[in-house]
């Protein structure tokens, strides 16, 4: 009898890429070249990648194995037990033109649901935040510049409320104009972010009170 392993898997790849583990298939989210971010992309085996905006350091596709299904819009989309729901919003900036359109996405498996934000600048529209207030896990850029900073970061965790919080898109090697990750660490209050090669997480297990975990970068 081969038995299933009953949780779902996260391990952080780096920047704003997640490797998802469920019980049917592997996601990830928002692959990156390594020239823009100025750390190696890790060897990832994925069934579908999401993509939020077409920036190379969230597009790199082709660093990923396994003749992936890329899921770029937004919409509705269903695959191997894993349903996506893409919301539109908008790419930070200090400009106009740097506002380009950025993807939201929903992602439900294993009874769970996670948000991942992607280069989000401005808060969702009410609509919107309808519909990804409760996810349970949330992923959220931290790094100003081009997304939400610290504070903006905690502003829209606090109205998510999610049981985990994953943050993601702070200072790296060639970005060194972001924020770094202990300015949103202390801005929530954090004084010891526990710290996880992977997170393992089950539905009947979540936090009762929205917890921060820090995944470190596989190397």
């Amino acid at each position: 009898m081969i038995l299933l392993n009953p949780n779902m898997d996260i391990t952080y790849l780096g920047h704003s890429s997640f490797k998802i583990k469920t019980k049917t298939a592997t996601v990830v989210t928002d692959p990156f070249s390594p020239e823009m971010v100025g750390f190696k992309f890790p060897k990832a085996e994925a069934d579908m990648v999401t993509v939020s905006h077409p920036h190379k350091d969230h597009d790199f596709v082709a660093g990923i194995t396994g003749d992936p299904l890329v899921i770029s819009q937004p919409g509705e989309y269903e695959a191997k037990g894993i349903s996506f729901f893409g919301f539109p919003a908008l790419h930070g900036g200090k400009t106009e033109a740097e506002k380009i359109a950025n993807t939201i996405f929903l992602i439900e498996a294993d009874g769970l649901s996670i948000c991942h934000l992607g280069d989000l600048g401005e808060m969702p529209s009410p609509k919107i935040m309808e519909e990804i207030i409760g996810a349970d896990i949330l992923m959220v850029p931290v790094g100003g510049t081009y997304t939400f900073g610290p504070k903006e970061a905690v502003e829209i965790v606090h109205h998510i409320e999610p049981s985990i919080v994953l943050p993601m898109h702070f200072k790296a090697p060639n970005l060194p104009e972001l924020s770094g990750l202990e300015e949103f660490l202390d801005e929530m209050g954090v004084e010891k972010a526990e710290k996880l090669d992977k997170l393992s997480v089950v539905k009947d297990k979540l936090p009762e009170e929205t917890k921060v975990v820090v995944l470190e970068r596989k190397a």
